[in-house]
């Protein structure tokens, strides 16, 4: 494998580095905490292994897939929080539980190995049937199942899920047309009724989310971004992670970028990439400053 980089910015080895810092917080059964010794949900555990698999570290990223399973529920969801191997917090989440569609699909671009896809391929279509089941009138996702409402930000990132399971779906020939119909209510619901989602306009995700999750791209891609961009971006620095605390976070920030380079706004998204390299420490990155 070729490691990616950014020139000038991070390199190869830099990568490396990270990658290897989070293979040294997984513990023994492949779970990937936020830190060690605190929680892990199955949203950032996904998004953890996606890391040292471009990485280079294959067996760690491949041990983190392996755990997922394994705190799947019949219904098809995971629970929110999980210690130490212990579910912590029962409920279920529709964006922890699509994420898998996700990071199973970036498994297949990076490596093509169909038998990894079709091992974990159930455990995927499981877990996007239950998301689908509670889909609201007005095409949002509901958050869990115990409270009423659908977060703007977890729809998106739903969003991208579904689409990630269509794709792994036609792979397989494994057609899921109603996730396909469930995937077009939601799209045109973050695109056109993002009123109508719970209120959460202090954190910044819900500024960028619709853009990064593929629902909205183009032209309006770019207005919703200019949309707030002075009130959340602290040039030099990265971005704010809530409105209301004066801090800025570094996965919020590359999220952003990912989103601008999505939009094809490549300059940007380099300069917001090396704004927030400020909380490199090692391989590690503080969460925010």
């Amino acid at each position: 494998m070729s490691l990616p980089y950014v020139e000038g910015v991070l390199s190869p080895a830099e990568v490396a580095e990270t990658a290897a810092s989070i293979k040294a917080m997984q513990e023994p059964c492949g779970a990937i905490p936020w830190t060690p010794g605190e929680h892990v949900d199955i949203w950032n555990h996904v998004e953890a292994a996606m890391a040292p698999l471009v990485g280079g570290e294959v067996e760690a990223a491949e041990a983190a897939y392996a755990w997922v399973p394994t705190l799947q529920r019949p219904d098809g969801s995971w629970p929110m929080k999980i210690v130490a191997g212990e579910v912590d917090d029962p409920r279920g989440e529709v964006n922890m539980s699509a994420y898998f569609a996700v990071g199973l699909w970036h498994h297949w671009l990076v490596r093509n190995d169909i038998a990894f896809v079709q091992r974990y391929w159930p455990s995927v279509r499981a877990g996007l049937d239950w998301v689908v089941s509670q889909q609201l009138p007005f095409g949002g996702i509901n958050w869990t199942p115990t409270e009423d409402g659908a977060l703007l930000a977890g729809s998106s990132s739903i969003y991208q899920s579904l689409r990630a399971g269509v794709a792994l779906a036609d792979l397989l020939d494994d057609p899921q047309p109603e996730w396909e119909l469930a995937g077009g209510r939601l799209g045109h619901a973050v695109r056109e009724h993002r009123d109508l989602f719970l209120d959460k306009a202090t954190y910044s995700m819900d500024w960028y989310y619709p853009v990064l999750g593929g629902a909205v791209r183009g032209e309006a891609g770019f207005e919703l971004i200019e949309s707030r961009w002075d009130h959340f971006v602290r040039p030099g620095l990265g971005i704010l992670c809530v409105d209301t605390n004066p801090w800025v976070t570094g996965a919020e920030t590359c999220e952003l970028a990912m989103a601008l380079d999505a939009l094809g706004d490549h300059r940007r998204a380099r300069q917001l990439l090396a704004d927030m390299q400020h909380l490199r420490d090692g391989g590690k990155y503080w969460t925010g400053w």
